[in-house]
């Protein structure tokens, strides 16, 4: 991913834009994960909150993403009643996750959640990444570990509260990784360098 790119987009904006174009925007960088290793066919999620509408948009659960449509994107408030749900699908197991960080993170407005193959090697181990490289500012350096529960839980909303307090990345223990941020390019692209920069540890070791 091109991080040249500018994905800085005032919060206003993001808060006021129309529910079609955040719709488009967060199955783009779904395709965009998918294409590029982050998550594979049914696995992972992806949110965006308009917080002065009290509304969150997620992808929907079990949907290939290379197979996501404008209309299966399901739109929840708070309390995760749902809102709109076009095409009846059901909202990503991982909805309770999401409003925890949203009700925990009042600056997040984007959360992706991905199995990557390097990162989430260090979920297994319940590892936090070291920031062995530059790219690790860009996710602010700090990797935080919350502990196990089964997906889609209650529990692993509660898990989630204290770690993700301290960092933008959060790793779920045999599971994979969440990243956040104001928007949901930048969500994905601290997911990208937090693959990236797993990946240099853990080939460093072997040489």
């Amino acid at each position: 991913m091109d991080s040249s790119q500018n994905y800085q987009i005032n919060k206003e904006v993001l808060s006021n834009a129309d529910v079609t174009t955040l719709k488009q925007r967060l199955i783009n960088v779904a395709l965009l994960a998918e294409k590029e290793g982050l998550c594979r066919h049914k696995s992972g999620n992806f949110s965006i909150c308009v917080r002065d509408k009290k509304r969150i948009l997620i992808t929907p659960s079990g949907i290939d993403k290379a197979l996501l449509k404008f209309d299966d994107i399901v739109v929840t408030d708070f309390d995760g009643n749902i809102i709109e749900n076009i095409n009846n699908n059901k909202a990503s197991i991982e909805l309770a996750m999401h409003i925890a960080i949203y009700k925990e993170r009042q600056d997040v407005n984007a959360v992706v959640h991905t199995h990557s193959t390097y990162a989430t090697a260090f979920a297994v181990k319940g590892i936090k990444i070291p920031p062995i490289v530059t790219e690790a500012i860009f996710y602010g350096e700090d990797v935080e570990v919350a502990e196990f529960a089964e997906s889609g839980s209650i529990q692993l909303a509660e898990n989630i509260k204290e770690p993700i307090k301290k960092a933008d990345v959060c790793l779920l223990k045999n599971h994979g990784v969440i990243t956040v941020s104001d928007t949901i390019e930048d969500a994905l692209l601290k997911a990208f360098y937090v693959e990236h920069v797993a990946k240099v540890d853990i080939i460093s070791k072997l040489i």
